[in-house]
């Protein structure tokens, strides 16, 4: 009996009242009465439950991935394969961070009929979100009874970080080729053999060049032509301890946006970016071998779902011992001495390095402490071009510091 709207319990409640009443009193009446009333509630109850109900729902979302601050219309399609139904009234569940949930009151849909219902949803934070699902609630015509169903129909939205757009400056970097060779140095020496390599199946026999595969006795191809472009590391520390604030506003919040940022104004320039976080990389082959790394969307979509972590120290598991150089970029918070010494280190060994440092101090609600040596000055005396972003502060006017 949990279906049971209010009116449909006190009618219910009422009528017991009135046969027990009409008992002890001698009032037949009274006892007529009281069962009638509480018949009503309880018809109308077997009613609902008893009558098969085919609705389905359709979902459209104008996009699946929005960038945090904008906006997606929602389409939501019912229909009805059953009886006539009642008077719907439908309810879409959304996380807080979509705005919780969506009602509308359907008139009664006829047998194959739909209705479609719109709304739009404002996003403000980033991450993956469920849509859905959406709850129907059935009423008698009284409004004695409610019934709840759940249909099974969830969509995902994906909210990358807020993004501003940066001007162009002057970085230099490594050159990468594509194809089949490895990374080279864009003015570094090559044998006359780099764009030969052994036959593989599946090949195309018109690349076999006979005069190397006479030289070597064995079948020998020419490489696919490479498109060359410039690479870049961008390092985002993402751990906790090095931020100040709480939630989205949060420095570790405005790293991220900041990096995001970063990402997509690096791909429009022609870098193939490699993100990697204060926990290292990992294994990345396909860097290493000059065979490209995840597209600026992937890299948005990671940084999308991002958390910051507890870890300590920070790692250097993605530096390749084997190739010195190429283009650093870091988004840096709050450092300690060790960070310093190994940022240090990482500059001395590439071509060149750039830091964006948060001044975690304006995000914090705690006085600041004086006389403190600031991660930039000390990054610049270790090799590294760095600017300090504070809170409310420009990125572009940051960025453009850097390219000075």
């Amino acid at each position: 009996m949990r279906d049971l709207t209010l009116r449909g319990r006190c009618f219910l409640a009422a009528g017991v009242a009135a046969v027990l009443c009409g008992i002890q009193v001698g009032e037949r009446d009274f006892v007529r009465m009281g069962l009638l009333a509480a018949a009503v509630p309880l018809v109308a109850w077997l009613l609902v439950r008893r009558t098969p109900r085919r609705v389905w729902v359709r979902r459209n979302l104008s996009s699946l991935r929005v960038e945090a601050g904008g906006t997606a219309q929602v389409e939501v399609v019912l229909g009805n394969d059953g009886r006539t139904t009642g008077r719907l009234l439908v309810e879409e569940r959304l996380p807080d961070e979509l705005g919780s949930r969506r009602g509308f009151v359907v008139d009664p849909l006829l047998t194959g009929g739909r209705s479609t219902l719109r709304y739009l949803i404002r996003t403000t934070a980033r991450g993956r979100f469920p849509v859905g699902p959406v709850h129907v609630h059935v009423a008698d015509a009284l409004g004695m009874v409610d019934v709840e169903q759940e249909l099974d129909s969830r969509d995902t939205l994906l909210v990358t970080p807020r993004t501003v757009p940066l001007p162009p400056i002057p970085l230099t970097g490594r050159w990468a080729g594509a194809g089949d060779n490895r990374a080279r140095e864009l003015l570094g020496g090559g044998s006359p053999d780099t764009t030969i390599r052994e036959y593989r199946l599946g090949d195309d026999l018109r690349r076999i060049h006979w005069p190397s595969s006479a030289r070597n006795d064995e079948l020998m191809v020419r490489r696919e032509e490479q498109e060359w472009q410039l690479r870049c590391t961008l390092l985002l520390d993402h751990r906790l301890a090095n931020h100040r604030g709480h939630g989205e506003e949060s420095s570790w919040e405005a790293a991220v946006g900041v990096a995001a940022s970063l990402v997509q104004h690096l791909a429009a320039q022609g870098f193939e970016v490699r993100l990697v976080t204060a926990a290292g990389a990992g294994a990345a082959p396909e860097w290493h071998a000059g065979r490209g790394s995840l597209g600026v969307h992937e890299q948005l979509e990671r940084l999308a779902v991002l958390r910051g972590s507890r870890q300590g120290a920070l790692a250097t598991d993605w530096v390749d011992e084997s190739q010195h150089g190429g283009m650093l970029l870091a988004v840096l918070g709050d450092l300690d001495d060790a960070d310093r010494r190994t940022l240090g280190r990482l500059a001395a060994a590439g071509d060149a390095a750039y830091a964006v440092v948060l001044d975690v101090d304006s995000w914090s609600t705690t006085a600041r402490v004086a006389d403190r040596t600031t991660p930039t000055a000390e990054l610049r005396r270790h090799g590294w071009r760095a600017a300090t972003l504070a809170r409310g502060g420009s990125l572009g006017a940051t960025w453009q510091e850097l390219g000075r």
